[in-house]
């Protein structure tokens, strides 16, 4: 699953990429008050990206929770 926010109309985006593929397949929008752990959750895996220094293990910890909060409330 790949996540990304939607700052215009508070939306989280939820894709996913087959592995090996750069074909982007949208799944669905899921509004901020429709789930807004995983809103802030998304928020912050966006943030992770923008440190100067970037760190994998961190981003990859952090995508794990998003994807755990993502399938548990499907």
């Amino acid at each position: 699953m790949l996540f990304a926010i939607d700052t215009k109309t508070e939306e989280i985006i939820v894709s996913d990429s087959p592995k090996g593929s750069n074909e982007i397949i949208f799944i669905e929008r899921i509004k901020r008050q429709d789930n807004e752990v995983l809103y802030n959750a998304v928020i912050t895996l966006t943030s992770i990206t923008k440190e100067l220094i970037f760190d994998i293990t961190i981003f990859k910890a952090m995508d794990k929770v998003c994807q755990m909060m993502y399938n548990k409330n499907k």
